[in-house]
C-alpha cells in the first residue's frame, strides 16, 4: 500500500527549465502549423511579403466615389496596371462580419486574428459603360502593384453596396510604408479614372434604373434624328441651331474675343408640339456633347447633374418639365428646394465653361420669374407652337414614311387644325392599324377619316388633352 502522506520529491530546477522551454517549443511549432493552416493567414502572408514589412508600419489612403463611377474606377486601376507592369493578380476578401466601410489597412490587420477576413477569389459584378456595353468590375479585392517611385503598394477597390441605392459610393484604398507614396499612387489613378471615364461623351439620365444594377445613372443612345424630322415653323429651328450649336462651333474663338460660352435655352409650348423632340435633334448633332437628362423627380439631382456638366464640357443638361419644380414663388407660400437648387446650379457654374441648359415646359406664364428673366439663366426663350397647314402636312408625310398611302392628306389637314405633332403621329399609327384589321397595309382615305372620326369623337376628348391637342376644327370629308 502507497504512503499518500510522504512528502514530494523536491524537483531539479534546471530540469524544470528545460521542461518548460520543451513544453514552449512545441506550443509554438503546434501554433505555428494551425496558424498556417487559417484561412485568414493565407491573406496575411500574402500582403505582408509583398510589403516586406509589417502593416503595423504601413498607413492608408483612400478616395470615394459615386456609384456610377465603378466601371470608370475599375478601368482607372486597370489602367495603372498595365503602365506599372504589375502581373500579380487581383485577390479577393471574404468572411463572416467583414465592415466594409473600414480601411483596407484596418482589414488587412485583422486577418492576423482567428475569425479574420480571408483569401478569395476576387468578386466580380457587371456594371454598365454605355447603352449596349458593359464591363466586369471588382466588388471587393485588392491587387500588389508597385508605386511610381517603386516602392511595393497595395491597391484596394470597394464597389457600391446595393442596400445603399443612390447613396452608395465606390472606394479606392492605397497602402503603402508612407503617406506620400500611397498619396501618389492613389492622385495617378485618380487621374487615369478621370481619363477612362465611362460617362464622358454620352447621354445619360439620373433616376432609378434597373439596368445592370446601375441605381442612379442610366446610358441612353444617342438620338440620331435629321434637320426632316424636326417640323418646327420655318426659321426657328435654325435659330435655336445658331444659338446652341453656332457657340459650340465657335467656342475657341468667342473665348478669345472675350465671350461667354454658357448658355440657356428654354423651349416653351403646348405638350405634343416637339419640345422634347427638338431637344433630341440637338443631342444628336452634338455627338462628342455630354448630355445629362433630368425629368420629373430626378431633378432633385440637379446638383450633380451640374457637377458632371462642369466635369465633362462641352456638355448640354436638359431640364423637361421644368415647371414642375420652378413654379412662380409669389403663388405661394412655401419654399421650393429644388428650384433653389436649381438656381445656384445654374449660376454656380462660370460663364467660361461650355455648358448649355436646355429647359422645356408648358406652362411659360407660371414659369419662376427668377428663373426666366434673369441673364445668364436663360439667354434665349423659343416657342414650339401647333403646327400650322404646313406643318400638319409634313408631319403626316413624316409619320408615314415607309408605309403606303392612297389617302387625300387635304381633307386632313383642314381638320385638324389644333392638334399637336404627338396627336398626328397617333393618328397615322391607328389609320395604319384600320387597315391592318381590313387586311391591307395602305392608308387610304376611308381609314385615315375613320381613324380621325374616332380620336375627335366626344368621348376621346380627354385623349386629345393627354396629347396636347385642342378640339380640331372638324372632320374630314
Amino acid at each position: 500500500m502507497t504512503d499518500t502522506t510522504a512528502p514530494p520529491v523536491p524537483l531539479d530546477q534546471d530540469a524544470a527549465r528545460a521542461l518548460a522551454l520543451d513544453l514552449k517549443r512545441i506550443t509554438s511549432a503546434v501554433l505555428s502549423v494551425v496558424d498556417s493552416e487559417r484561412p485568414s493567414a493565407r491573406l496575411f502572408r500574402a500582403v505582408t511579403n509583398h510589403l516586406g514589412r509589417s502593416l503595423h508600419d504601413m498607413v492608408s489612403v483612400s478616395a470615394e466615389f459615386r456609384t456610377w463611377e465603378h466601371a470608370s474606377l475599375q478601368l482607372g486601376v486597370d489602367a495603372y496596371l498595365v503602365r506599372h507592369e504589375s502581373t500579380t493578380g487581383w485577390y479577393g476578401i471574404r468572411g463572416q462580419g467583414i465592415d466594409l466601410n473600414e480601411s483596407l489597412l484596418s482589414l488587412l490587420t485583422s486577418a492576423d486574428r482567428e475569425g479574420g477576413p480571408e483569401l478569395s477569389e476576387p468578386e466580380y459584378v457587371t456594371t454598365a459603360t454605355g447603352p449596349k456595353t458593359s464591363t466586369e468590375a471588382i466588388q471587393v479585392g485588392l491587387v500588389p502593384t508597385t508605386a511610381p517611385t517603386g516602392e511595393p503598394v497595395l491597391v484596394g477597390i470597394r464597389g457600391p453596396l446595393p442596400h445603399m441605392g443612390p447613396m452608395a459610393r465606390c472606394r479606392l484604398d492605397v497602402v503603402a510604408a508612407s503617406r506620400e507614396v500611397a498619396t501618389r499612387t492613389r492622385d495617378e489613378i485618380e487621374q487615369l479614372v478621370a481619363a477612362h471615364d465611362v460617362v464622358r461623351g454620352q447621354v445619360v439620365a439620373f433616376g432609378v434604373s434597373e439596368f445592370r444594377g446601375n441605381e442612379l445613372v442610366t446610358f441612353l443612345p444617342r438620338p440620331t434624328l435629321t434637320e426632316q424630322q424636326v417640323v418646327l415653323p420655318d426659321g426657328v429651328l435654325a435659330g435655336i441651331e445658331e444659338h446652341i450649336l453656332g457657340v459650340a462651333e465657335h467656342a475657341e474663338r468667342l473665348l478669345a474675343a472675350g465671350q461667354h460660352l454658357k448658355r440657356g435655352l428654354l423651349l416653351y409650348g403646348p405638350p405634343g408640339t416637339g419640345k422634347t423632340h427638338t431637344v433630341r435633334y440637338l443631342a444628336g448633332r452634338l455627338p462628342h456633347t455630354t448630355v445629362v437628362v433630368l425629368t420629373g423627380a430626378a431633378m432633385r439631382y440637379i446638383n450633380q447633374a451640374a457637377a458632371l456638366a462642369r466635369r465633362f464640357q462641352p456638355s448640354m443638361v436638359v431640364l423637361e418639365d421644368v415647371d414642375l419644380v420652378a413654379n412662380d414663388r409669389s403663388m405661394g407660400s412655401g419654399t421650393n428646394p429644388v428650384l433653389f437648387s436649381l438656381l445656384d446650379a445654374m449660376d454656380g457654374i462660370g460663364s467660361d465653361a461650355d455648358v448649355t441648359f436646355v429647359l422645356t415646359t408648358n406652362r411659360a406664364e407660371v414659369l419662376e420669374r427668377a428663373l426666366a428673366d434673369r441673364p445668364g439663366r436663360v439667354d434665349l426663350a423659343v416657342e414650339i407652337p401647333r403646327p400650322d397647314a404646313i406643318g400638319r402636312e409634313r408631319l403626316l408625310r413624316l409619320y408615314s414614311d415607309g408605309v403606303s398611302v392612297t389617302a387625300d392628306l387635304a381633307p386632313v389637314i383642314a381638320a385638324t387644325e389644333g392638334v399637336t405633332a404627338s396627336f398626328l403621329k397617333e393618328l397615322v399609327r391607328r389609320a395604319v392599324l384600320v387597315g391592318l384589321r381590313e387586311g391591307t397595309s395602305t392608308v387610304t382615305d376611308a381609314a385615315l377619316r375613320t381613324a380621325l372620326d374616332v380620336m375627335t369623337a366626344s368621348h376621346n376628348a380627354l385623349t386629345r388633352s393627354l396629347l396636347g391637342a385642342t378640339q380640331p376644327t372638324g372632320t374630314a370629308t
